[in-house]
């Protein structure tokens, strides 16, 4: 939180200048307090109502840190307390803080045509049904992909065991894959998972969520840079950033266990808690590094990724995604379609619904980011330079807790600081 010092020793105020400053100073203390005291009283009756059971906020104005506040506990059974620098599986956020502003800055040197064929770069879409689509389609969720696919949901035989050709309780050459410390998948798998996307049917081109292309994005990067996606990850992006300590893949070889929240009791396909592994099912089966999801994070790594994006591509004097890309990948792409999508980004509905948005009625039409199914949200305002994060765990101990939407967490906290910090 920015904290104002002024040297009274070196300058001269009249009493009444000095009145004024001090009056000035007490009232924004004043609506500070208030606005904690709402946001609390908003967290502190969800996590009673068992929407999750901890979270981390954090806001920022203008390029400063206003509000920074971590709650509650790692789960209900509150034996960690939540830390600001503890990590959240961030979901689909993933798919905008990782393959994307690699994406922007190849589509802004020439590598990459956003309206030619995804099939140019994508192997999967050759010879199919998906050959014709573009990028910006797919980007914008215009191109009538399927959402998704449970790729283990037939994975197992009679006697409801896993079958041997794709799963071994033991790790070896041939499956290297960790699922959980006792579930290897064999490492041809995953060219199966990629006929798989490539056989689904295609819909209408209309909007309709979908994370297959981002399941495939680190192949294309990988295809077009000529080195691992991680590598280029690290190096372009969050290295000179200095957020790779707070943004990360497969954070438990690299973590304390107990500084990442867990996520799932997961009681469908790895029958156990998952902690410090990827939550989406799909992203797991891609060896936890995807940008559909896999992504860990604290609130202050990710906001400053997304205050990047409000400085159009820089930092410490330095540009790091094209500020040409930044705009059009934040542009609604499709509204003359009613699909309020940017190219990866999502935008503010079309039309207002206080029930359907995740984010405040105020938020302006240029604004931008994602949420994430495990209980995240990341928003950037460049009308306002403001940014928004929260964090929460609310798929514990089941995806079945919904009390995060029921009682509009996010988007109520989302108001509040429109309504303290630009109002």
């Amino acid at each position: 939180m920015k904290i104002f010092s002024i040297p009274f020793g070196s300058i001269s105020l009249s009493p009444r200048l000095l009145f004024i400053l001090l009056f000035f100073l007490s009232k924004t203390t004043y609506t500070q307090e208030i606005f904690e005291l709402q946001v609390d009283s908003i967290i502190y009756d969800a996590i009673d109502s068992a929407a999750f059971p901890g979270a981390q906020i954090l806001v920022v104005k203008d390029g400063e840190i206003v509000f920074e506040k971590a709650y509650g506990h790692h789960t209900y059974e509150e034996n960690i307390t939540v830390e600001l620098n503890h990590l959240y599986d961030l979901a689909s956020i993933t798919k905008v803080t990782t393959g994307l502003p690699l994406l922007m800055n190849l589509v802004a040197k020439g590598k990459v045509d956003l309206d030619k064929p995804a099939s140019e770069y994508i192997r999967a879409f050759n010879t199919s049904n998906k050959n014709k689509i573009t990028i910006r389609e797919i980007l914008a969720h215009q191109a009538g992909l399927l959402p998704y696919i449970v790729y283990y949901s037939d994975l197992k035989n009679e006697d409801d065991q896993w079958k041997k050709r794709t799963f071994k309780n033991k790790k070896n050459r041939l499956f290297p894959i960790g699922i959980t410390d006792s579930l290897f998948m064999h490492k041809r798998y995953q060219k199966k998972m990629e006929r798989r996307i490539k056989k689904t049917k295609i819909g209408e081109k209309e909007y309709k969520y979908s994370g297959l292309f981002f399941q495939l994005l680190p192949k294309l990067i990988e295809k077009v840079k000529g080195r691992p996606f991680l590598e280029v990850l690290n190096t372009e992006l969050y290295n000179p950033l200095e957020i790779n300590d707070g943004l990360m893949y497969l954070p438990k070889s690299s973590y304390p266990l107990n500084e990442i929240v867990p996520s799932e009791i997961d009681t469908n396909f790895r029958n156990q808690l998952v902690h410090g592994t990827v939550h989406d099912e799909a992203a797991a089966m891609w060896g936890g590094v995807s940008c559909n999801a896999g992504l860990f994070g604290n609130a202050k790594s990710l906001a400053r990724l997304f205050q990047v994006y409000l400085d159009n591509g820089l930092y410490n004097g330095g540009r790091f995604i094209d500020s040409s890309a930044i705009q059009e990948f934040t542009e609604c792409q499709f509204c003359e379609s009613e699909n309020r999508r940017g190219l990866g980004f999502d935008k503010p509905l079309i039309e207002f619904d206080e029930v359907l948005s995740s984010v405040s009625k105020d938020a302006s039409k240029d604004s931008f980011g994602h949420s994430g199914f495990t209980g995240t949200l990341v928003w950037a305002d460049p009308e306002y330079n403001l940014v928004y994060v929260f964090l929460s765990n609310r798929v514990y101990p089941s995806r079945s807790h919904r009390n995060i939407y029921k009682m509009n967490v996010r988007p109520k906290i989302h108001q509040l600081i429109y309504d303290h910090f630009v109002n």
